[in-house]
Order: C-alpha cells, then structure tokens, then sequence
C-alpha cells in the first residue's frame, strides 16, 4: 500500500503546524510544505517588538525554544517533512490531484502530486489606491523583509517623522516601536477610535495613554495622498486638508485573504472573500483543506461566519486539518469569540466576544457594566483595570468583555474568554471559584466584581451612567448635580472640572441637607472608581431620593481630559 501524499500550500504559521503534525500522526505519509517566501514558520506576530529592539536576534523569530532555526533543513530533519521555500504555487489541477509550482529564484517550474492538499495561503495587507502609495517610504508590515526593512530604518537613526496608517491591533503595535525608537509619530485612523474591537469609551483611554506618550493621534481623519519629491515620501495630506511631514508611512488598514489560488481552483468563497470550509476545515472540495488567515470560520456566538486572521487561531485550525486527513473527518473547529489583546506602551488592551456596539448590530438587547478597580491589593502593588462587561438583558448572559490598563489584563480576558465561550451567565461567574492569593489578584477578582456590578444593575440595586453620556450631557448645556464623594485630597490632585460637588462618603449622611431638596432631581454620584459612588447612591435612594446614578468606572474611568 502506497503511502498517503499530503502537500501544504503556506509556511507561515497555519502550514507548518498542519505539516508537521501530519507526519507525527501518519508518520509514513509523504508531506510536503511548500513556501513562496524564503522563511519558514515566521513568528509574524512579533515583527513590531523586532522593530522596536525589544530584541535583536532576527532568527529568534524563525527559531524554535532552544534556538534552531526551523529552516528546510530542521523540517527534514526534526519534522520529517519536505519543505520547500522559494517555491510558489501557481495552480491547483483538482481533476488530476496535482498543484504546478514555480521556483521564484531561477524560474523553473514543476509539479507535485497530492492524495490531499492543505491551503495555508495567509492573507495580504489591504491597499487601498491613494495616490502616492507607491513611493519610496511606503510601507506594510507582512513579511519577514518588511520587518527586516523597517528595523534597518529605527537602526540607522534617519528617519525622524512616521505617520501609521490605522488604528488596529498592528498599527497601535508599529505606533509603540517607532516611538520608542525616537521618531516623532502620528496615527491617523479614519474611524471615531482607535482600536474598533473595543467601545468608544474604553478606546479613548487607549487614546488617551497613546497622547501621553508624544503622539499625536488623527481619528475621524483619513489619508487624501501620500506627498512626494523624486519617488520619495516627504507628507501625507489628511482628509481634512492637513498634512503632516515624514520620511516614513507604515500603512495598517487590516488584510485580506489570500483566496486567489482557491477560487481559481473552483473552490467555494465565502462572503469576506475567504476560503469557506466547514467545521472539518474542508473545502467544497473533500480532499482540500484550508485553515488560517485565507480562511472564514464561524462565530461562536451568533453561528454566523467571520473573519479571523489571528495566529492562535490558525495553529488550531491546522491542528484540525492534520486530525482530520489522519484519523478521518471527525474532529471540528468551533470556531472564534473574537479575542484579541495588544500591548499599548505601559498599558495592554484586549477584548472577548462582542463590544456593546457589535451586540446590538446584531440585534441583542444589552446590559453593560463599566468596572476601574485595582487588580490585586494595594500591598502587592496593585495595577489599575478598566473594564467593561457586554451582557444579554434578557438572560445575563456575556456576550462580552473588554478591559485596559497597566494591571494584568490578560487574566481577566482569558477568563472572560472562557466564560463566552461557554455561554456563562453573569450569576455563574459571580461566583466562579478562580485561584486567589494576594500576589495575583484581589479576593474577590476584577472580573468577578464586574459580573457583581451587573448584577447589581439588573436587579434595580445600581442605576449606572457612562462617562461619556455624562460629558455628552453636560457639553448639551444640562445641569445635573454632580457629587463627588472622595477625600479632599484626592480631588486638589485630580478632579473633573465640570462643576462636580465635593463631600466626602464620610460626611454625606450629615450633609444631605447640600443636595438639592428636591428628591427628584438627578444626582450623578462618582469617586475614584465609583465604589463610593455605588455606596453614596445607596445612602441617597435610602434617604428618599429618586433619580441618583453612578457614574461607572469614577474618574479612573474618564477618558476626556481632567485637571491635574
């Protein structure tokens, strides 16, 4: 019996682990990894810290935990798989099972033959035709050599004005590298935010941090031209008729995915212009799988396809694919809930599942909770969270959870990750049993406390405000009674400036005759993080008041601009 020829089109990520797991579940299967680029399984996702010199080593990101390099060498020897690079497919003849492949050094062509094919295409960073974009000091950041060229920039020190084109996970990431470096950095994003995943609220605090570092952040402005003298960038002329002088231009915008090669085939695409497969990760065509960034997967949520090219995900997906072609098409790739995380200078970001503005697009009526907490006791160093919890107000079910801060942000979206996935109430994670000492969290967990304010808020105990409706409110002219309920001293060191009324949670029981006597006049109670402020609207509504809310997440939570 004739040993089974599986070949992968892709060496980035989803190939690679689709390749080698193949051979370690059949190892008398012949695999071959074919790659147009000369790099293998490039860790793409730390090209910015590359960038940035957070190390050195370029084979760092090509090499394995103990240092060796994953090259065609590594691959024959370690993995038992035949890895080819410099080598682009061309074709896919389906009827005759072979790919036709063109070597990009010497132009020489071949074929290969395969029992079942593994499309791992990735994706392409999006262009869109400004013009000026072909000039030299235009740049994108998908390969290994555009890593490579933009570490020779920060390196030889010529450059001094960059501008990053959008706001999303890469650009945010680019932004932080050239920054660091020295350069004098802009962003321009064309939406109202950086950072889409997130609510405009939350992401103005990443805004905000952003500022704080020297650069200068352009939202709801877009690129008109790149500018340009002898084929080289000087400016780009923003939508609003600005322009801002650089040497360099990374442009972010997103990607799209690699889907050419498929569709040329005659395989099915799916509405974002990706491979469709179905939860076996096979194509329309039964001995063709796909998986990673040239592939749409399905929402765990809504059921729905999406679009996720994220390289965790590509790493499963592929797990998937050798599973299946080994063991027969029995195991199934759930699928995405959308989570994500990015470190934003001395901050980190990161959202699961669906903003409050994704949920009710997709027709959900939600219940939020915007929660500022430390992330472990003061005595252990505590760091700042800031979070916000997207709930079903039918069910309390999480639909979803986003959370910034310089505290430990990942825990809390890990949690959360999970608790999406499994469609957890928030009564259920209100009580969750997570690990706890003082080193690493507070007794009862951030992300706990957030589901507890939820609960709160849906059992009539909290009437809750956003910030940004507080200052959307008082910028229209309305007059509600701000009470600030912290100590003296914490409001001479910050405070809003919006007219707010100081007297301390202590106090407020023998000062209620300082609040307007009127009991259905609206009071909007906050402090440092509004638990005082949660305590003072008790202490008011017990006292006959009617319409007091909390402004969640205090001023920790403001992402607008207060007096220092």
């Amino acid at each position: 019996m004739s040993s089974k020829k599986i070949v992968v089109i892709g060496g980035s990520a989803a190939g690679p682990k689709a390749a080698a797991r193949s051979k370690r579940l059949d190892a008398d299967a012949e695999v071959v990894l074919l790659q147009k680029a000369p790099e293998l399984s490039m860790a793409s996702c730390g090209y910015p810290y590359y960038i940035g010199g957070n190390f050195d080593e370029r084979n760092a990101l090509l090499a394995t935990p103990t240092g060796v390099v994953r090259d065609e060498g590594f691959f024959a020897a370690a993995k038992g798989v035949s890895a080819r690079v410099n080598t682009e497919v061309t074709a896919i003849d389906r009827h005759n099972k072979t790919v036709s492949c063109t070597d990009v050094l010497t132009g020489e062509s071949c074929s290969v033959a395969y029992d079942k094919l593994v499309l791992c295409t990735g994706a392409t960073p999006r262009r869109t035709p400004i013009p000026g974009i072909d000039l030299e000091g235009v740049r994108s950041l998908s390969e290994m050599r555009d890593a490579d060229k933009l570490r020779e920039l920060v390196d030889s020190g010529k450059v001094k004005d960059a501008v990053i084109v959008g706001g999303g996970l890469i650009g945010i990431e680019v932004c932080e590298a050239l920054s660091e470096s020295g350069m004098n950095v802009n962003v321009v994003e064309m939406l109202s935010q950086l950072l889409m995943f997130l609510d405009w609220e939350i992401a103005k605090l990443v805004e905000k941090h952003v500022a704080s570092k020297g650069v200068t952040v352009h939202t709801d402005n877009g690129v008109a031209e790149f500018l340009g003298e002898n084929g080289k960038l000087t400016g780009v002329k923003l939508n609003d008729g600005s322009v801002v002088p650089c040497e360099l231009a990374v442009v972010a915008i997103g990607v799209t995915p690699n889907a050419k090669l498929a569709a040329e085939a005659g395989l099915e695409i799916g509405g974002f212009g990706g491979v469709a497969v179905d939860d076996f990760m096979r194509t329309s065509d039964p001995d063709i799988y796909a998986a990673g960034d040239c592939v749409e997967i399905t929402q765990r949520i809504t059921g729905k396809k999406t679009y996720a090219p994220y390289g965790d995900l590509a790493n499963l997906e592929a797990r998937v694919v050798a599973d299946n072609i080994a063991r027969g098409d029995k195991h199934k790739f759930p699928g995405t809930v959308n989570s994500g995380i990015c470190k934003v200078f001395d901050l980190s970001a990161g959202a699961t599942g669906f903003s409050e503005q994704r949920a009710k697009a997709e027709g959900y009526d939600v219940i939020t909770a915007t929660n500022a907490s430390p992330d472990k006791p003061g005595f252990m160093g505590a760091k700042l969270l800031v979070s916000k919890m997207v709930a079903d107000a039918a069910t309390g079910r999480i639909l979803g959870f986003q959370c910034v801060g310089p505290g430990e942000v990942n825990r809390q979206l890990a949690e959360a990750a999970m608790a999406v996935m499994n469609g957890n109430t928030i009564w259920e994670v209100g009580m969750a049993d997570l690990p706890y000492a003082p080193p690493f969290s507070l007794a009862i967990d951030h992300f706990i406390t957030t589901a507890h304010i939820l609960d709160n808020k849906m059992a009539g105990q909290m009437t809750g405000i956003s910030n940004a409706e507080v200052k959307e409110r008082l910028d229209a002219g309305e007059k509600p009674f701000i009470l600030d309920v912290r100590a003296p001293n914490e409001f001479e060191e910050m405070r809003l400036n919006v007219g707010e009324n100081l007297i301390p949670l202590g106090k407020l029981r023998n000062a209620l005759d300082q609040l307007p006597q009127n009991k259905d006049a609206e009071i909007i109670t906050f402090c440092k993080i509004s638990m005082r402020g949660y305590e003072a609207q008790r202490v008011l509504e017990a006292n006959g008041w009617t319409n007091v809310k909390v402004m969640e997440g205090g001023i920790m939570g403001w992402p607008f601009k207060v007096e220092m």
